[in-house]
C-alpha cells in the first residue's frame, strides 16, 4: 500500500518538516500537526505486487524499491512515499525519534565539523564537496536489560609501618561477596544489514526523552527501512555492550583493597522489554580526491561520525611539534638540575 499526504490547500504532496515537527507543503507553505491531519487527505492505494514495485499516485510512475524500504521518494516527480504494508503487523515500529535537524541545518553542521579536522587535508576541510546527503530512519531495537551478578573474591589490605629499627608488614584477609541487581534502559542495536554497526554505535547517545509513538507521517519526505534482524538475533550484541558495564560496576564496589582475587564471578544480562524503534540519521557521501567517504550524522543531536582522510604532511608536523616541545622540557629540566646554560 502506497500512502501520500495531500495538502488540504493545494493538493501537493506534504513531507515531515524536522524544524517544526509538522507536515509541510513545499508548494503553498501550509503546515499541519500530525495528530490532527485530515483523514480525507491521506491517499492510500493497494498494489498487487508487494515485493518491489509500487505506483506513484502523484504522477503515475512505477516506483521500484528494495524489499527492506519502507519510505522513499518517487524518482520521477520527487513526491514522498510511505509504503505502509511494510510497516504493519509484526513490521510496525513501536517508537520513533523524529528528525529535529533539517537538511540545510545538517549541511551547515557537517561543513563546520570538517573545519575542525586538524590532521585532515586542507581541501577536505572546506566542506564543500558533499556529493549526497540522505535523511533516513534506521531500524533499531531498544532493550530494557535486567543485569545480575554473583561475585566472590579474596581480598587483602596490606599495611607497612616502622617501630624502632624494625619494619613490619601487616596483612589482613577478607572474604568478599557481592550480589548485584542492575537495570539498563533503552540499550540500542541497529537492525539494518546495510548500515555499518560501528558508525551506528558511535552516533549514540540519542535523547530518549523525545521518543514518540510511531506514526507514519513522520516518515514522509525521508527514506526508511524495515529491520533485517529481529530482536533475538541481535541480543548477543546487546549483551556484549552491557556486560562490561556490569563488570566495571563490580570493580567499583570492591575498592580500597591492596589485592583482589576473584574466586567466582557470574554475570547475567537478560531482556525485560524490547521496542522496535526508528532513529533519525543523515548519511553524508563526501567526494574527495576521487574517493567517496561516508559519514553519518545523528539526526537529533547533529553528532557526526566517520573516518576522514588524514594528511601525512600535517601528521609529520604534529609529531615534529611534540618532539620539539619534549626537547624543550628536557633542556629546561637539565638546566634546573645541573645548572647548565643552554
Amino acid at each position: 500500500m502506497v500512502i501520500h499526504y495531500e495538502c488540504p490547500n493545494c493538493g501537493s504532496d506534504m513531507a515531515f518538516d524536522a524544524e517544526t515537527g509538522k507536515l509541510s507543503c513545499p508548494s503553498c507553505g501550509r503546515q499541519d500537526d500530525i495528530e490532527t491531519f485530515p483523514e480525507s487527505n491521506i491517499e492510500r492505494k493497494f498494489d498487487p505486487d508487494e515485493a518491489k514495485e509500487y505506483h506513484c499516485e502523484n504522477c503515475g510512475a512505477v516506483i521500484l524499491t528494495e524489499a527492506e524500504t519502507t519510505a522513499t521518494h518517487c524518482s520521477f516527480c520527487g513526491a514522498p512515499v510511505v509504503l505502509a504494508d511494510r510497516l504493519s503487523g509484526d513490521l510496525a515500529p513501536a517508537l520513533v525519534i523524529p528528525f529535529s535537524i533539517g537538511k540545510e541545518e545538517a549541511v551547515v553542521a557537517f561543513r563546520k565539523w570538517t573545519k575542525n579536522g586538524r590532521l585532515t587535508p586542507r581541501g577536505f576541510m572546506n566542506g564543500d564537496r558533499i556529493k549526497k546527503m540522505t535523511g533516513m530512519y534506521v531500524p533499531f531495537w531498544l532493550y530494557d536489560i535486567d543485569g545480575t551478578a554473583d561475585v566472590s573474591a579474596l581480598a587483602t589490605k596490606v599495611r607497612t609501618y616502622t617501630r624502632g629499627d624494625t619494619i613490619y608488614t601487616e596483612t589482613d584477609f577478607y572474604d568478599v561477596r557481592r550480589e548485584i541487581d542492575l537495570s539498563y534502559l533503552k540499550v540500542p542495536a541497529d537492525a539494518s544489514e546495510k548500515m555499518d554497526d560501528e558508525l551506528m554505535d558511535k552516533l549514540e547517545p540519542y535523547d530518549y526523552g523525545n521518543l514518540k509513538e510511531f506514526k507514519m507521517p513522520y516518515l514522509a519526505g525521508y527514506l526508511a527501512e524495515k529491520y533485517d534482524y529481529d530482536d533475538k538475533a541481535l541480543f548477543s550484541r546487546v549483551q556484549s555492550k552491557v556486560v562490561p558495564y556490569i563488570d566495571a560496576y563490580i570493580h567499583r564496589t570492591i575498592s580500597g583493597y591492596s589485592t583482589v582475587s576473584y574466586t567466582n564471578k557470574q554475570i547475567d544480562a537478560g531482556s525485560r522489554s524490547v521496542y522496535y524503534t526508528l532513529l533519525p540519521v543523515w548519511m553524508v557521501y563526501y567526494d574527495f580526491e576521487n574517493t567517496e567517504h561516508t559519514f553519518a550524522m545523528n539526526g537529533q543531536t547533529g553528532k557526526v561520525v566517520g573516518k576522514p582522510p588524514i594528511s601525512g604532511g600535517k601528521v609529520a608536523l604534529w609529531f615534529a611539534g611534540i618532539a620539539a616541545s619534549t626537547f624543550s622540557v628536557v633542556k629546561i629540566a637539565a638546566w634546573a638540575v645541573g645548572g647548565v646554560l643552554w
